[in-house]
Formats: structure tokens, C-alpha cells, sequence
């Protein structure tokens, strides 16, 4: 799950500086991209990690009855 957050803030990061290189505004582009992945990255995170444990829950509850 941490290499999906770091590929997240990473490859927005990168696009963000690409897209903004080409429109004359590399630092914003990046700033941009990266906030995009961190909030892109953190969802996902917390998304799996909501199910997982869950589904664990559910498990552990279901033994107990």
C-alpha cells in the first residue's frame, strides 16, 4: 500500500512539472501535481485499509457467536 501512495504523489508530481513545463509554469504544475497525489495516494490508502479491516472484523465477530 505504500508503494501505491509514493507512486501516486510521484507520477501526478511528474505530470503536474511536465504539463506545467509546457505551459510555462513548471514549479506550479509540480506543486499542483504533487497535492493531487497526496490526496489521490491518502483516498486510496485509507479506502484499502477501511476494507481490510473490515473484512477482518467480520471474521473475528463471526467466531465469536
Amino acid at each position: 500500500m505504500g508503494f501505491e501512495l509514493a507512486a501516486a504523489v510521484g507520477g501526478f508530481a511528474f505530470f503536474g512539472w511536465w504539463i506545467g513545463g509546457y505551459l510555462g509554469h513548471a514549479r506550479t504544475g509540480l506543486l499542483v501535481g504533487a497535492v493531487l497525489g497526496i490526496v489521490g495516494g491518502l483516498y486510496n490508502l485509507v479506502r484499502t485499509s477501511l476494507i481490510v479491516l473490515r473484512g477482518e472484523g467480520a471474521g473475528e465477530h463471526d467466531k465469536e457467536s
